[in-house]
């Protein structure tokens, strides 16, 4: 008891040895690095900066830089007509490759467009005349090297679903020819200006997960929808739910089942599912499948014509239209309610055009190792579309199985597009007539063979094994689609994926990082379970940009890490935490209700006595940092490069005992 308050204060020879230890600690320390907040950037600049990242990511005008105006001329036109360009370097070598892809991919096309067009309830040789017009035009402009255009059967379905919700496609055919042309033309509208306006990016909110499970049950229900022929049905549900047309089958199975045409269909189904085993096994043996279609439409063709097989119930397809494209300009509704249902079904039908030709050119461009300009493409397919409309056309678009072949069978450039359409354009002029005796059945069986790819069981099982909300929105697009409609099952995929992305917004993922023993990384103590935690500090990241649809939600889930922290460590009677850093290089942004949320949080930790400290923000947030002053607020001497620097300022010790 015999000392002074003095005494007490003055300092023992233990207490400097240990300071001197520290200090030796300290300067073995790697020096840290202070993050000094960038200079204010201009609004007008981040404006256009964003913009252009959003609308001009490829940046267009790229090759237009620092050249004279004529130049800049022939680049305008190149880039509108891409023929222009690559039409430079074409050569006899190249012909002959999109000759012989040309003539293969139009072997298919010709019976494939006559069954599709009865899928959008139009007569046959309106499937024709859109593998003419369409496929000229996009192989001025497009910029695929792969793509066969004509129609598709997705979009001949969901077309004609649509249309005779409107008019009924038997008592007034006219009519409904007139919405069919005037759904094309606002098709082409919609995919013009989606490209014109640089929004191609609004298709990719269609998840791939939806086009599965909606490619799937759409194949389905294109699959029981050929029925009608292969069974040579006449009277027929025009619903295209599985329980109506099993309804309609089962119950027409006693006295509307003609054994001719099953046999007809069964016969060439079996040859040409048979023809595509062997293309798919043998890739040097493609044409064979490739030609299967043509060679059964031929064959059945005679058997029918002289066995008179018609007469026995057999129904055929009677007579197409011979000549070419009739203009239809004069047919379109430009003004007046039907244009209004002619806007909507053709906004529909042509955005799952795009979808599907996009998705198909992006495929084959990366086989070959080329880019393919989304934007381009939209235009090109919108002013193909346009002028299909006036030309008796309906929607077309890219064909997976029709490329698959043109690929296969070496196409070089669009030009096997120019090839295919000549062989059409002489098909219409010349040999018509000679389908007339083709029965329905084998144009029935030539569809079920080409939807059957589309039903993709591996693709599924993957979704499922890797995302299971993803799988969900796949089985929904799938069953929407078997069960109700097609629009339904289009809908259905839609709102799936946008409830996903929504989820993924307003619920962004946070993690406790740990220190990796012997190193300064810093890494989720879930994913790492050797990562430990530094004592009296709580490490929380953030993996998403902080919106007001998610701040508060990222304030609350932060402090909820804070008090359960705090009560593991006051359970085991540890220090409490005194620091809490948040690493925020995953938050690419910040808008006003996030700093208000990191306000309201600073706050908070005040109450608890508990420092907030940020680690690596980026250039977009910092900026809002300083602008909001809450860089000020919470000292910028709390804003680290790194969570290791963080750390060593907040705790030296522990960060030197650990390393």
């Amino acid at each position: 008891m015999g000392h002074s308050v003095s005494d007490e204060l003055e300092p023992k020879d233990s207490d400097i040895a240990s300071q001197q230890s520290s200090r030796r600690h300290a300067d073995s320390l790697p020096s840290i690095h202070k993050v000094r907040l960038p200079p204010r950037q201009k609004l007008f600049r981040e404006f256009t900066s964003t913009v252009k990242e959003t609308f001009f990511a490829d940046d267009p005008l790229r090759s237009f830089k620092d050249q004279p105006k004529s130049r800049k001329l022939v680049l305008g036109v190149q880039a509108l007509f891409p023929i222009l360009e690559w039409g430079r370097h074409y050569d006899i070598s190249k012909f002959k490759g999109d000759v012989i892809a040309g003539l293969t991919i139009a072997s298919l096309c010709i019976p494939q467009d006559i069954g599709y067009a009865k899928l959008a309830n139009l007569d046959p040789q309106y499937g024709l005349y859109s593998s003419f017009v369409p496929p000229l035009i996009y192989a001025f402009m497009g910029s695929s090297r792969d793509i066969a255009i004509g129609p598709v059967a997705v979009v001949s379905l969901l077309l004609g679903t649509l249309l005779q919700n409107e008019i009924d496609y038997v008592k007034d055919a006219a009519e409904y020819r007139r919405l069919a042309f005037t759904a094309t033309f606002f098709a082409g509208v919609t995919q013009a200006a989606l490209g014109f306006l640089r929004l191609g990016f609004l298709i990719d909110f269609l998840s791939h997960a939806a086009i599965v499970g909606f490619m799937g049950g759409a194949a389905i229900t294109i699959a029981l929808q050929q029925l009608k022929g292969f069974l040579g049905i006449k009277t027929f549900t025009k619903k295209t739910d599985i329980v109506s047309v099993m309804r309609s089958v089962w119950g027409s199975a006693h006295h509307g089942w003609n054994w001719q045409t099953i046999l007809i269909g069964a016969s060439f189904l079996v040859f040409l599912l048979v023809a595509k085993y062997i293309g798919k096994k043998k890739k040097s043996l493609f044409w064979i499948s490739a030609i299967a279609p043509l060679i059964s439409v031929i064959l059945s063709t005679f058997f029918v014509y002289i066995t008179h097989a018609e007469k026995h119930g057999v129904q055929i397809v009677k007579n197409i239209r011979k000549g070419v494209n009739p203009s239809s300009l004069n047919q379109i509704h430009f003004t007046g309610e039907f244009a209004a249902k002619g806007f909507r079904i053709g906004a529909v039908a042509g955005m799952v055009a795009l979808t599907e030709a996009v998705a198909i050119g992006r495929t084959f461009a990366s086989m070959k190792d080329y880019q393919l300009d989304g934007n381009k493409e939209m235009v090109a397919l919108g002013v193909m579309n346009v002028a299909g409309s006036m030309s008796s056309c309906y929607v077309a678009t890219g064909s997976f199985s029709r490329s698959a072949v043109n690929y296969m069978a070496g196409c070089q450039t669009a030009v096997s597009n120019i090839v295919m359409s000549a062989v059409v354009f002489l098909t219409l002029e010349l040999i018509t007539p000679a389908f007339k005796y083709t029965p329905n059945a084998i144009l029935s069986s030539i569809i079920i063979s080409a939807v059957i790819s589309l039903v993709d069981y591996s693709a599924a099982i993957l979704i499922w094994k890797i995302d299971k909300f993803d799988f969900v929105a796949c089985m929904g697009a799938f069953f929407g689609v078997i069960f109700a409609s097609v629009e339904i099952g289009l809908l259905i995929a839609v709102s799936i994926s946008f409830a996903k992305i929504l989820l993924q917004v307003t619920r962004p993922r946070t993690a406790v990082l740990g220190k990796l023993p012997g190193t300064t990384i810093y890494r989720n103590i879930e994913q790492y379970p050797d990562a430990k935690r530094v004592s009296g500090i709580l490490i929380v990241r953030v993996d998403s940009a902080i919106y007001f649809s998610n701040s508060n939600y990222v304030r609350e889930r932060i402090l909820r890490w804070l008090s359960d922290e705090d009560e593991k460590l006051k359970a085991s009677n540890q220090p409490r935490i005194q620091f809490l850093i948040v690493e925020m290089s995953p938050v690419t942004d910040i808008d006003t209700s996030g700093i208000h949320a990191l306000e309201e949080l600073y706050r908070s930790l005040q109450k608890r006595e508990v420092q907030l400290v940020l680690a690596n923000p980026g250039q977009a947030v910092i900026n809002k940092l300083h602008e909001s002053k809450f860089a000020d607020i919470i000292g910028q001497d709390k804003i680290f490069l790194t969570v290791g620097e963080a750390v060593q300022t907040c705790s030296p010790k522990m960060a030197v005992a650990e390393v």
